[in-house]
């Protein structure tokens, strides 16, 4: 469930809302154990998403690095060739 949850911290351009989200909604499904919560614990489940992406969005804000920023485009090859490499038959 949490594979699909990348570093967003120190990349040009910057995390955007949707990233941030989508990584608290990942964070969420996996520590709640539902990918879609039922009726009953629907709005538990997207107030505890919303909590998430705020914490996340300020954390990010409050970061500070002296290094370089990252390239998007270089970082996801890197993982290509990792996973290539992982799962490698």
């Amino acid at each position: 469930m949490c594979r699909n949850i990348r570093p967003l911290y120190n990349f040009q351009p910057p995390a955007s809302d949707e990233e941030v989200r989508a990584a608290a909604l990942q964070y969420v499904r996996k520590i709640s154990g539902f990918t879609k919560p039922s009726k009953a614990n629907e709005e538990a489940f997207d107030h505890a998403v919303a909590a998430v992406t705020e914490a996340s969005r300020e954390l990010l804000a409050a970061l500070t690095t002296t290094a370089p920023a990252k390239d998007r485009v270089t970082e996801a090859t890197k993982r290509r060739i990792r996973a290539q490499r992982r799962y490698a038959a």
